[in-house]
């Protein structure tokens, strides 16, 4: 086993959370993963990119949804620990539909998928963001995951302990963030939950340069009055 620790310590600021691993192991072998592929639910989109969104999950809410998911043992059953994990870095559209499936997608090589397990934590999930958005860049497999962990690795936290153990609304939460990270304004920042209002995801909106932006109206996300829980998980 190869172990790549990213070290839980403090930022600059007291509670700000630096790393987005608290504990990651790389598996020696990694599961092929499965093409990807536009299909008549979701069709191929070749449409101009008007921005782009930064899809980021809350790990512990996941792994409680899903702990007993053979796809989610690297991430939720192998003794790994994480706090966000990167869902992916996607191309916006100008109008309401968004560029998918753009080309046709070979399967990633097993040393890519390795070197970014520790940020996405699933190599059929690899397979899928390339194939659904990163063809849609005019990029290579290499250079779209370099850009969206990147731009991951940049992203601090507030205190998700603290934040989890008093009353929090949307707004609040995206302020805490926001805070933790100069240049990024809350207004820039969805917050998604799941139907019992536990934090599920958080999209970032970015314009075309990748700069933080504010997000477009209708483009998703919880209202800044909307009641936020942060599950804590086995801590």
């Amino acid at each position: 086993m190869k172990l790549a620790y990213l070290a839980a310590t403090l930022a600059a600021l007291p509670g700000i959370a630096e790393a987005q691993a608290y504990k990651c192991s790389v598996p020696a072998n990694i599961a092929r993963p499965r093409p990807d592929l536009a299909s008549k639910s979701e069709p191929q989109r070749v449409l101009p990119i008007g921005g782009y969104t930064l899809a980021v999950t809350w790990a512990a809410q996941y792994c409680h949804g899903n702990a007993r998911n053979p796809s989610a043992r690297l991430e939720c059953g192998s003794g790994n620990r994480f706090g966000f994990t990167l869902h992916g870095l996607w191309p916006d559209g100008v109008g309401k539909d968004w560029p998918q499936y753009c080309t046709a997608a070979t399967l990633l090589p097993q040393p890519l998928i390795k070197q970014h397990l520790c940020s996405t934590p699933s190599a059929q999930l690899l397979q899928h963001e390339w194939s659904k958005h990163g063809t849609c860049m005019g990029t290579t497999p290499a250079a779209y995951f370099a850009r969206s962990t990147g731009l991951y690795a940049k992203l601090r936290y507030p205190d998700m302990n603290a934040l989890s153990r008093r009353p929090l609304k949307v707004g609040g939460f995206a302020a805490a963030m926001a805070a933790a990270n100069p240049g990024l304004p809350a207004s820039a920042i969805r917050v998604t939950a799941n139907k019992q209002g536990w934090l599920d995801e958080l999209w970032l909106c970015l314009d075309k340069s990748f700069a933080y932006e504010h997000c477009k109206a209708g483009t998703g996300g919880l209202p800044g009055n909307a009641a936020l829980k942060i599950w804590r998980g086995p801590r």
